[in-house]
């Protein structure tokens, strides 16, 4: 077996989710690092990464490393590659880049080189040179120039992984789906008991927990940008596929009691939508209304959500208060004896609650620093 070196990204403050899911799938050589988890693995393993990681946002094939200190360098590394087992001259590729402390200012040149590298040896070979597109190529490459040291990987998914195909149109706060995912693992959920968002917004924790729940994998709803390279072991994808698929089904009346609510009647809309395209249509039961009214139809043992937490000094600083003093009065009310899960990118609202926090895990949401907080609901 020809041993593959992978790289798989995930939200700050997810590592150790996204390490436990690599070892529950069989990866080897698994290290966490900032943000990402290194892995190794065969080809069907990176496959495998892409269908059913649910924290991470993407994964990378490591194609070459080397030293360099100028523009031949780098080309020389790139041209070492045979692209032709990636693509044809007919097919695109787009390069990704990121330097730090390297010979080069910015990536605008390092990615220029790369990709001329690409070109000329396409060119020398068949005459022809396959283009350059930004939308979808068939063939993403990530250039990573750190000091004098130079990595090329291929972007195993293509689209980023928590784009899983049941979102189409944002919320104004968006949680991505692999956040959302991460941080259920991050609960330690037992994918069973009730489970409840009072302020669901346009309901990814309660579609990725349904998920979760049923045994789905993540990536069944979505094309790979793997799936059209020249060297993808096709019978290793579609026997994953098919596994994948047949768990689904195996799993699909596993849901457990699932329930959400939302003020805000756009946010309600879309989480009807995303439930609908997610295929748990009456099995998410949503309602509309202030949280501080809300009385769920069972009683959940465990409370996850994300309220608003934005900027304390803005003119919208009292609703804040009330949201949070709403989800107060929410727990206290209806959630006795249960696990509540709060994100949190504002210290200050917590103390809205009435409750003391028994853990809080460092996350980020996008570019804000947050806390995922633990609360055990006095009974």
């Amino acid at each position: 077996m020809t041993l593959h070196y992978y790289y798989a990204a995930c939200t700050l403050g997810l590592e150790q989710v996204l390490v436990d899911e690599l070892k529950a799938l069989g990866a080897g050589q698994v290290e966490a690092r900032r943000g990402a988890v290194a892995f190794t693995g065969d080809r069907a393993m990176g496959y495998a990464a892409c269908l059913w990681l649910r924290s991470a946002v993407r994964v990378q094939e490591e194609l070459v490393r080397g030293r360099v200190r100028d523009r031949e360098d780098l080309y020389a590394l790139a041209g070492s590659i045979d692209w032709s087992t990636s693509i044809g001259y007919l097919q695109t590729l787009a390069i990704d880049g990121s330097v730090k402390d390297s010979f080069a200012n910015d990536t605008r040149f390092p990615v220029l080189v790369v990709k001329d590298a690409i070109c000329d040896q396409f060119r020398e070979r068949t005459g022809k040179r396959p283009s350059v597109a930004k939308d979808r190529p068939d063939l993403p490459i990530k250039l990573v120039l750190q000091g004098e040291e130079a990595i090329l990987y291929r972007e195993l998914g293509g689209e980023p992984l928590h784009k899983r195909g049941y979102r189409e149109i944002q919320h104004k706060s968006p949680l991505n789906e692999a956040t959302a995912a991460g941080l259920l693992l991050l609960s330690g959920w037992d994918r069973k008991s009730p489970l409840c968002d009072p302020m669901c917004g346009s309901a990814t924790f309660l579609c990725e927990a349904a998920w979760l729940a049923t045994d789905r994998a993540p990536g069944l709803g979505r094309a790979f940008a793997f799936e059209r390279w020249r060297d993808t072991d096709l019978d290793a994808w579609r026997q994953l596929f098919d596994d994948a698929e047949a768990r689904s089904l195996r799993g699909a009346d596993n849901v457990p009691p699932l329930c959400g609510n939302d003020w805000h009647a756009g946010a309600l809309s879309l989480a009807e939508k995303s439930i609908e395209t997610a295929g748990l249509t009456g099995k998410v039961r949503l309602q509309e209304g202030d949280c501080r009214d809300y009385v769920p139809p069972f009683r959940p043992a465990v409370v996850v959500t994300n309220p608003p937490y934005g900027d304390r000094l803005s003119p919208d600083a009292v609703k804040l208060e009330e949201s949070w003093l709403a989800l107060g009065n929410f727990l206290h009310r209806q959630c006795a004896g249960a696990q509540a899960f709060v994100l949190c990118g504002n210290p200050e609202l917590t103390q809205h609650l009435g409750l003391r926090a028994a853990q809080k895990m460092p996350v980020r949401n996008g570019p804000i620093e947050c806390r995922w907080l633990r609360y055990e609901v006095d009974a």
